[in-house]
């Protein structure tokens, strides 16, 4: 029984290392092909305005691809909710290229999303009744596989919001998937285990490239590829209640964006809800159109580095996954 557990932790190391190396060594050549062929953006919150290449999600998704085809290799058993789990992430990664290459409406994207939680209801990897602290197992066996489209929708379009500085969207989302792994590992849930660690394979090492200041920007194909693999573990991990909690950041960040503007928005049509100062600091823009988003409420108090600013969303996400951990322990009581 010891051997077959140390056994099933050895395989699921090598798969975390396996992504961590692909993603590791395909983020710069896939951000020296990207600059080459002109896909590149500007650092906006940089007095110097550098160009910086876009779409380095790619380098995910190619270790995600890897990753999770060694793991169909090493656990057999799981197959069917590692390809469901695949397929949502691919859909997710098309339509964040295609939003990337063509600017896609913003009331068609989260629409084309819906489309990345079939593979999980058409190949039924999901289990409809999620565990509530205290209570234990709700029957939502008719509601729950509507839920599962509009979650990943939800989830890959949130990420995709919360994308201001530097390191944020790769970062917070460490963070965030690090409390999903933990809760994993406190509930025995096996399937929540393998999934965190393989988005983690691709979110750390891309991290590394991505964090202040940025040598890549992951584009919408990588938020949305990034929120639509969160959301899946959510799912398929069955702990839906704690990734809530821990996506509390991402949910107020969405929620004021929308809120303020009273529609779903693309960034690039509206005023930017963050300006930069002549010292290089930022200041929340004072432009009555630009959308209430978390990193305006931020820096309402006062202008900040852009270094500051980001610990401060780390610190939010780190606060939001402490309490989702803490919702896993009372999560124990009810199994």
């Amino acid at each position: 029984m010891r051997k077959a557990k140390s056994g099933k932790m050895l395989q699921e190391v090598t798969i975390f290392l396996i992504n961590f190396v692909a993603t590791f060594l395909a983020t710069p050549f896939v951000s020296r092909k990207l600059r080459e062929l002109g896909f590149v953006g500007v650092d906006v919150h940089k007095k110097e305005k550098p160009t910086i290449p876009e779409m380095g999600g790619i380098a995910m998704l190619i270790g995600l691809i890897v990753s999770v085809s060694v793991a169909m290799i090493l656990l057999r058993e799981g197959t069917l909710l590692l390809t469901s789990f695949l397929f949502t992430v691919l859909v997710a990664g098309i339509v964040g290229l295609a939003d990337d290459v063509f600017v896609l409406n913003a009331r068609v994207k989260p629409v084309l999303l819906l489309f990345a939680g079939l593979p999980i209801l058409i190949m039924r990897t999901y289990m409809p009744h999620p565990i509530l602290p205290f209570v234990g197992a709700a029957r939502l066996t008719i509601v729950y596989p509507l839920i599962i489209p509009v979650a990943i929708s939800v989830c890959a379009n949130a990420v995709n919001m919360m994308d201001p500085f530097n390191g944020v969207m790769a970062g917070s989302n460490i963070i965030a998937t690090t409390a999903l792994l933990i809760s994993a590992l406190l509930l025995n849930r096996g399937e929540g285990i393998i999934l965190s660690l393989i988005l983690l394979g691709s979110l750390i090492p891309f991290f590394y490239f991505n964090r202040y200041p940025s040598k890549i920007f992951s584009g919408d194909i990588g938020s949305l590829t990034v929120g639509a693999a969160y959301g899946a573990i959510a799912i398929l991990g069955r702990l839906e209640v704690v990734a809530v909690v821990a996506f509390i950041p991402q949910i107020m960040n969405a929620f004021y964006g929308l809120s303020t503007l009273g529609r779903l928005y693309e960034r690039r049509e509206v005023s930017r809800p963050i300006s930069i100062l002549d010292d290089g600091r930022l200041t929340a823009n004072s432009d009555p159109s630009a959308p209430i988003t978390l990193a305006r409420l931020i820096l309402a108090k006062g202008p900040l580095s852009e270094k500051d600013a980001i610990k401060v969303f780390y610190a939010l996400s780190f606060i939001s996954s402490v309490f989702a951990i803490i919702t896993a322990l009372f999560t124990m009581v009810s199994i």
